[in-house]
Parts: C-alpha cells; sequence; structure tokens
C-alpha cells in the first residue's frame, strides 16, 4: 500500500474532494483492471476517453479517481481528484508510484522519423559489450540487463517504462537507452522522467495521419528537448534541416554530429560493400558492419552517445567494429544463386529511399533490383503514393503489395500507391495482394546476382488484418522461398 499524497508529488491538481491522507493498492488508466482499493485515472485517448469508465472502475473496487472533470455524481468515502491533463497525471504518478526510477540510472532518450531501433538498440549492445549492465525499451524489445521482455508500441505507456525502469535499478543497471516516438511524447508517456541526454536522428514524411502538420509533428519531437535539465546533453544530427531546430529551447548542453556539415561529431564514409562500411570518425578509420550512409549516421549517433556518456574513445571504436545488424535493419541472405535478399523497415518514403540509394550504390553490374513495398493500413495515407513512386522509380521491378491492413482493404492502399507511379514506370509495377505471393514472385522473377528488396515489416513477425495478426516473418519466408525455389 502506498500513500496516494505521495503518489500525486508534482501533479497539477485543481481541485480535491475527499482526502489525499489515504492507502491505496496500485495504479491504472485501463478500468477492466482496477481491483479493490486501487487509484483510477481517467485518460482522454484517441480512440476512447477513460471518463466513461469511471463508474465501472468504483464498481471493481476503485479507492480514487482521477480526472480532468468530475462526474456529475460523487459517491460517499471516494477521493476525487481533477487534474489539468490526465495522460500527464498518469506518467508523473506512474513515476512516483515506482520510486522514480530514471533518476538512478542514465536515461538516453532517442527520437527521430528513422534510426530510433538501431541507435538505441546498438547502443545497448555497445554498453553490455563494454562490460555494464544495460536496459533497452525499444520497438523490438524490452532489455533489462540479460532478460528480455515483448513490447507493442515504439513508446510503451507511462506504467509499463516505469515498471521496467524500476525492474532496472533492482538488477543495478547504469545506463537504459530508449527509442522516443513522436506519439509517445504527444500522449506525455515520458513525462516525469528525467533523461541523461537526447538523440536527434532526422526527420522525414511519417505520422500525419496522427499529427495534424508536418510542424506539429517536428515541434512534438522538438519538446523532448525542450524539457531537458542544464545537466543533461541533446546532440542532433545537423545535416538535417530541423537539426538545429531540436536545440533552440533546450537547457541542456548542445552537441552536433554529421557527414556533410561542420560539428562537433564528424564522419566521413571511405569504402561501402554489402557486408559493411569503412568509416573515419575522429581521424581514426573503423570497419563497421552496417550498411549505408543512413547507417553511417547511426553509427556517429553511437559513437557521439558513448563519447557523451563517458566512455573512452578508442574503446568506443573498437566496439563499434563488433557491432551486429538489428534484426529487420538491412538484414541479408545470399542464397547459391548470389541472389541477394535485403529485409528492412523502411515504411516511410525518406527511409525506403535511403535503402534503394544504398543498394543502387552497391550495384556493381548489371544486376536488377527487385523490390517488394506495401503501406500500412489506418496511417498516414498521404505518404502511399510517394511510396510507390520511390520503389518503381528506383527500381528494375517494383512489386505492391499488402503491409498491415489492419481495418483498411489492402487493395484500396495498394491502389493509392498506384497513383504515385510515373507513366514511365508503369510496366516495372506488379500488384499482388497476397504478402507471401508477392515475395515468391519476385524470388521466380530473379536471376543470379539480383537483388531483391523486401521493404516495410522488418522485424514484425506477425501480419495484421481486420484486428488478427497471422504469422508472417519477411525474413524466414525470402530465405525458404529462395533455398526452395532455387536447388
Amino acid at each position: 500500500m502506498t500513500l496516494l499524497k505521495d503518489i500525486l508529488y508534482g501533479v497539477s491538481i485543481s481541485a480535491v474532494s475527499g482526502t489525499t491522507n489515504t492507502m491505496v493498492n496500485t495504479i491504472h488508466f485501463d478500468s477492466r483492471k482496477v481491483e479493490m482499493d486501487d487509484v483510477f485515472i481517467a485518460v482522454k485517448g484517441t480512440v476512447a476517453d477513460g471518463h466513461t469508465y469511471i463508474r465501472k472502475a468504483l464498481d471493481l473496487g476503485a479507492k480514487v479517481i482521477i480526472c480532468e472533470k468530475y462526474p456529475d455524481n460523487l459517491v460517499n468515502g471516494v477521493t476525487y481528484v481533477e487534474v489539468d491533463n490526465g495522460a500527464r497525471a498518469l506518467a508523473i504518478m506512474a513515476s512516483n508510484y515506482y520510486g522514480n526510477p530514471s533518476k538512478n540510472l542514465k536515461l538516453v532518450g532517442v527520437t527521430g522519423t528513422n534510426g530510433k531501433t538501431t541507435v538505441s538498440s546498438l547502443l545497448y549492445q555497445l554498453f553490455k559489450k563494454a562490460g555494464y549492465k544495460v536496459g533497452l525499451l525499444s520497438t523490438i524489445k524490452i532489455m533489462v540487463n540479460e532478460s528480455e521482455y515483448t513490447t507493442s508500441h515504439t513508446t510503451p505507456d507511462a506504467l509499463v517504462i516505469n515498471k521496467y525502469l524500476s525492474l532496472m535499478n533492482d538488477e543495478g543497471v547504469e545506463f537504459c537507452f530508449m527509442e522516443v516516438s513522436s506519439h509517445g511524447i504527444h500522449q506525455k508517456r515520458t513525462e516525469g522522467l528525467v533523461f541523461e541526454g537526447a538523440i536527434f536522428t532526422n526527420l522525414s514524411h511519417d505520422h500525419l495521419d496522427y499529427h495534424a502538420t508536418f510542424a506539429e509533428y517536428r515541434d512534438t519531437k522538438k519538446t523532448l528537448f525542450d524539457n531537458l535539465s542544464k545537466k543533461a546533453f541533446a546532440l542532433t544530427n545537423i545535416d538535417d534541416k530541423n537539426g538545429l531546430v531540436m536545440l533552440q529551447n533546450t537547457k541542456a548542453k548542445k552537441c552536433t554530429y554529421a557527414l556533410k556539415t561542420f560539428a562537433d561529431y564528424r564522419a566521413q564514409v571511405l569504402e561501402n560493400q554489402l557486408d559493411g562500411q569503412l568509416l573515419k570518425i575522429a581521424e581514426n578509420e573503423v570497419w563497421s558492419k552496417l550498411i549505408g550512409e543512413f547507417n553511417a549516421y547511426n553509427v556517429l549517433a553511437i559513437y557521439a552517445t558513448a563519447d557523451l556518456l563517458g566512455l573512452k574513445k578508442m574503446e568506443i571504436l573498437r566496439l563499434l567494429s563488433e557491432l551486429e545488424n538489428v534484426d529487420g535493419r538491412f538484414q541479408y541472405f545470399i542464397s547459391k544463386e548470389k541472389i541477394t535478399a535485403i529485409v528492412d523497415y523502411a515504411h516511410t518514403p525518406d527511409a525506403l529511399k535511403n535503402v534503394l540509394d544504398t543498394i543502387n550504390a552497391l550495384r556493381t553490374g548489371n544486376e536488377n533490383v527487385i523490390t517488394v513495398v506495401g503501406c500500412g493500413g489506418d496511417r498516414d495515407k498521404s505518404k502511399r503514393p510517394v511510396m510507390g513512386h520511390i520503389a518503381s522509380e528506383m527500381s528494375n521491378k517494383a512489386i505492391f503489395t499488402s503491409d498491415n491492413p489492419r481495418t483498411e482493404s489492402a487493395a484500396v492502399i495498394i491502389s493509392e500507391m498506384e497513383t504515385g507511379v510515373a507513366p514511365q514506370n508503369v510496366k516495372k509495377i506488379l500488384s499482388i495482394e497476397n504478402r507471401e505471393q508477392a515475395i515468391k514472385t519476385a524470388c521466380q522473377l530473379a536471376m543470379g546476382n539480383d537483388i531483391i528488396l523486401v521493404a516495410g515489416k522488418g522485424h514484425e513477425t506477425y501480419q495484421e488484418t481486420n484486428g488478427e495478426r497471422k504469422d508472417f516473418d519477411d525474413f524466414k519466408i525470402v530465405k525458404e522461398l529462395l533455398t526452395s525455389l532455387n536447388k
């Protein structure tokens, strides 16, 4: 049991009915999980408003209701606390409930359109190799030192974040690297957390189904930096035109990285091959297993962050060369017939262009590039024709297919992608709704030395249609098909 007054510390409270000097069990924002003597926090979400479930929470035994507006009828013996913002209150209360665990480790947030998973995951990998106890909160998984947990959101809800940060405290974790999405920032999931630093990778077209404008999307990302303390660092990619925007109002130590611009941390790509690239960082050459210019930025961000966190420069360079690629990020397989299949999470126009730029730069002769790509349902529709244009323009053959259709028609999504195809590229495209059949067709079309790119789902091991998820692993499928079709 915990004293309610202690959990409410730092929350902006408008009014109280009842007493905050009462002991409570735990806190929930999902009324279905409420039990006797719990706190229920009514949060206005994008789909449902928690205020409509106050009665249900009370029926299940809630002792305290946190809300933005009192219900019409107050129940005797129940404490009601009116707050300015339910989501913000939830985050601060979650942090307090778990003992403010972010204060007891060095938490670094990574934000941007592309690169969040790679940078955070490889920072986890690097610091593990350096001998530290490390945590990771990412799209792919949550790691508490050696223990792995599954995750369903890029930035989990505030209760989940603080629960795992608390577990990290228990395990003696010193550093934690966390993906921070624009959704997570906008929904106040990171409020109450103490960040040692924040990294900005890049910004491009994405999530305009959620954010009204690109400016709002950018400014939401910027909030992470605005809220940093003077003791923290703010590291930004200034080759991106929005990089310096992130630093405008931050109180943190300002640091920059770039490949093409003068910056605090710079790198140069000396060689680029299918099995990696040779970089020059801090006047030293280092081999990285990560491929492409976009990954050169990621490696440089990792180097800069490790330096800012106190690791020795030569140790960082040595460890960079040992880092393994992240699942679903330019993950490749070469068949006996020398057909290369690449699986990548590229699900935005910029990410798709970066991957195809890298593939085309690696071509040595007459290899064909065959791209299998789709767009997710119930997401930003404006990027669909752009993705269609990029795939058809930069590939010898593009096969449009389903991604995660969710509640939309895969056929409609594909038709919207087709509208972006230039007249001269129409003959280069095929549209095959079934994703496995689309991948199989790409494998059948490919000849020796050709390159197949399967884009959009990357590390995901499922496909979601109408609320149901079925097993689907792009890398596993393309590998099996190339092995069986070309024996």
